[in-house]
């Protein structure tokens, strides 16, 4: 199993191009299933969770065409995918492969929604708290599918299509949307989605939908209007910017300093947290090519955070500020209302040298002097890299192990870092 090692002390200086966003491109591809037509997405990033998601649409004899690079495209310029789902073969999505990532269950909807049926297994993914499928189904059995669980598969029927409704979720759901909208652009009649989540990524999936023909209103609110069609079309859709890969590297210069241009984020994706990294004391500057980030020598002020549905702070953003406020010059304190079970990244960073206390969903952070490299292990995603950002300013050798968590959500990370001054490599077992 591969590792990382990082010897941290190194400024980052230079350029880092923000990858298409993994939380649009999972969801787009499954949008894929709702049309006979190809369906072209650009600027997808190269992940494993991109490549797990193309196997599990395989299996439902989905065609996935990876397209090259085109001249002058650079290192880093998304892939071009080219899906086909002219001929649904199968409407079961089975354990072995749902199992691997949580989004993959999300293709209920669309199977639902255009084949009538559909049988797929409860799933898995990041351990960080039950984040259960209650309210996705909810939103199918809200417009007239009937829902049944047996043998931990989900079976989803609606012979003569679905029926526009009403959907009013009891708290914000991303997956809830997102399965919502996808079920509702091919139902008789018009629906309304109530406290829907507004997150960037949810806007990207309707403008790609609307391209294909769904008529949906009030995207990025949280009341959405869907007036269902008969069929959709295929399109051409361009990813958007990872906000979160863009948070991560922007904590990282502010972590180990230098002076880093984004190239291609932006800056209203995220703007709760760039205003947090403005308060601990890096410098911020929006250009036309993207966010620029610097930190000089003066060091990192504490803050206070409670993370929160767009537009507030992200928790895929939470152990990555964490980690920085680990070297604050003060107190800060770090509340998770979003998932239980997410303060996992604080026993590594622990190894670290770092002081953390928990307090049910608080966690409080005494800034250190100095964090020391030692071996730490990667127990989710965003908490993976979370030990890369403290690695960076800790004196000596770190080694990151079980990194598939990151190959899951970032794309060449360490050639980017490296690009920039790191001393950082890829140790293949």
């Amino acid at each position: 199993m591969d590792r990382i090692r990082i010897v941290g002390g190194r400024p980052l200086n230079g350029r880092i191009a923000i990858s298409g966003a993994k939380n649009a491109t999972l969801p787009l591809m499954i949008a894929s299933l709702l049309t006979d037509e190809p369906l072209v997405l650009e600027n997808v990033p190269r992940l494993a969770d991109v490549a797990l998601l193309q196997r599990i649409l395989g299996n439902h004899g989905v065609d996935v065409m990876v397209g090259g690079k085109r001249p002058g495209d650079g290192e880093y310029d998304g892939q071009t995918l080219h899906i086909s789902a002219k001929r649904i073969v199968d409407t079961t999505a089975p354990y072995d492969l749902v199992s691997r990532m949580r989004a993959s269950f999300w293709v209920i909807a669309p199977l639902v929604a255009r084949m009538g049926v559909a049988k797929v297994s409860l799933p898995g993914g990041c351990a960080i708290g039950t984040r259960p499928v209650d309210l996705l189904l909810m939103a199918l059995r809200n417009l007239g599918a009937d829902i049944e669980i047996d043998g931990g598969y989900v079976l989803a029927k609606a012979p003569n299509g679905l029926t526009g409704g009403e959907i009013v979720f009891p708290k914000v759901t991303v997956g809830g949307t997102h399965t919502a909208l996808m079920a509702a652009v091919l139902a008789h009649g018009p629906s309304l989605i109530e406290n829907a989540a507004r997150e960037p990524e949810i806007v990207d999936v309707a403008d790609c939908l609307i391209k294909m023909g769904a008529r949906i209103k009030g995207a990025g609110t949280s009341r959405i209007e869907v007036e269902g069609v008969a069929r959709l079309d295929g399109t051409r859709h361009r990813v958007l910017s990872d906000r979160i890969e863009t948070g991560t590297y922007a904590m990282a210069v502010a972590m180990a300093g230098g002076d880093v241009m984004l190239e291609g984020a932006r800056p209203e994706l995220l703007q709760s947290a760039l205003d947090v990294l403005v308060e601990a004391g890096a410098e911020i500057a929006v250009t036309n090519e993207g966010i620029r980030v610097r930190r000089n020598g003066a060091g990192i002020a504490p803050v206070d955070v409670t993370t929160a549905p767009f537009p507030g702070f992200p928790t895929d953003l939470q152990a990555q500020l964490m980690a920085l406020m680990t070297r604050a010059k003060g107190t800060s304190r770090i509340t998770e209302t979003i998932f239980e079970n997410r303060f996992m990244h604080v026993q590594e960073l622990a190894r670290f040298g770092a002081d953390i206390k928990l307090d049910g969903e608080t966690a409080t952070i005494a800034g250190v002097p100095r964090l020391k490299g030692a071996p730490v292990m990667a127990t989710d995603l965003r908490a993976s890299v979370s030990l890369v950002i403290a690695a960076l300013a800790a004196e000596g050798e770190t080694l990151v192990n079980r990194v598939y968590h990151l190959d899951r959500g970032f794309e060449r990370l360490e050639n980017k870092l490296i690009n920039c001054g790191a001393e950082i490599e890829r140790i293949s077992a």
